[in-house]
């Protein structure tokens, strides 16, 4: 009897690494040029954001960071350099299970941050990529309209007006749509939640529904539940 009780805890505790790795995300990289500063690995807990771990970089651009997760969701790399410069100090990221490769230089920590490892990662760049474009087309339009020459041309800002008002509704209906096309991604339930929370509660439960059940449990896709019923209870 004694050697079953064995075998079952030992089973137990085999079990139980074997999740912990699956659950568990590495990140490493290299801050190139950076002698020295400190790095924290940093996510978002109960509305507040949480440093998780952090390392002091002392003429070595290298770091490593490992972590355990329930799901995938939004991680941040925070650089606290010693130029008292507080620009372009933050990396946002994608965080899943798994090995994630963060490489960047120093001066442009943010901007110039290549990440490899993370599939949900790649679908929020492809995102931010289109948007980039209908942000910038926006952009556009407000400066022709803030042209002095304009001023005494009713016709042609009322046209410029519509034209903005149209670009804004492409660029909402792109971001449902995308969110839609990838209801087997975390991505889906990230960016009804921080794109298009107001949008007709038809659509966003018509989301929530075609979420995939890992989704459907995840973080983003546990808030998107909770954020459903509070508009429905309005």
């Amino acid at each position: 009897m004694k050697y079953l009780y064995f075998f079952l805890i030992t089973g137990l505790l085999i079990i139980s690494c074997d999740s912990h790795d699956e659950n568990k995300m590495e990140v490493s990289g290299t801050v190139k040029g950076l002698k020295k500063g400190t790095l924290y690995l940093q996510k978002v807990e109960d509305s507040v954001l949480a440093t998780l771990d952090s390392l002091e970089m002392r003429g070595n651009g290298d770091f490593t960071f490992e972590t355990t997760l329930e799901s995938p969701e939004i991680y941040y790399l925070y650089l606290k350099k010693a130029d008292n410069n507080d620009i372009n100090d933050r990396i946002t990221f994608f965080g899943e299970p798994g090995k994630i490769t963060i490489n960047t230089i120093w001066n442009a920590f943010d901007s110039k941050a290549v990440i490899e490892g993370s599939e949900t990662q790649k679908k929020l760049e492809k995102y931010q990529e289109v948007m980039s474009r209908f942000n910038a087309e926006s952009l556009g339009q407000m400066q022709a309209a803030s042209d002095s020459t304009l001023f005494n041309d009713p016709v042609a800002l009322d046209s410029l007006q519509k034209a903005n008002e149209r670009n804004l509704r492409r660029s909402y209906l792109y971001a449902l749509n995308y969110a839609m096309s990838n209801s087997n991604s975390h991505i889906a339930p990230f960016i009804a939640l921080t794109e298009v929370a107001d949008a007709n509660v038809k659509y966003l439960d018509s989301l929530y529904i075609s979420l995939s059940p890992e989704v459907a449990q995840g973080k983003y896709g546990k808030a998107l539940k909770s954020h459903l019923e509070s508009r429905k209870a309005e």
